[in-house]
């Protein structure tokens, strides 16, 4: 029997077009440890301010967004990585069409 894996080539190919004014959300993987969900954001649209119970690691693979992560307001782009302790108040406000992958992390 050979190894277990997921594998998705293009992350960024795992969203179709996003319809205008709409946010879209897919899970591409879920175990024990990890729930992993990729993110569609039309431009202008936004998650609001909330938190996660869990420890949570945002990866932006595409687009350009405004996120909030606690009191600070930051910029993200391609590339951009962010691991958030549980708790931490959030929110995510998409500038152009964005992909974002949000990895929940559970603890035993």
């Amino acid at each position: 029997m050979g190894p277990k894996y997921t594998i998705l080539s293009d992350l960024g190919d795992e969203i179709p077009n996003v319809p205008s004014d709409s946010i879209i959300s897919r899970t591409i993987f879920s175990d024990d440890q990890v729930k992993a969900v990729l993110f569609g954001f039309a431009p202008g649209q936004e998650l609001s301010e909330h938190t996660a119970s869990t420890a949570a690691v945002l990866y932006f693979v595409s687009g350009r967004a405004e996120m909030k992560l606690g009191t600070d307001l930051l910029a993200a782009q391609p590339g951009t990585y962010v691991h958030m302790e549980p708790h931490l108040s959030h929110s995510i406000k998409a500038e152009t069409d964005t992909v974002m992958l949000l990895l929940l992390l559970r603890s035993d």
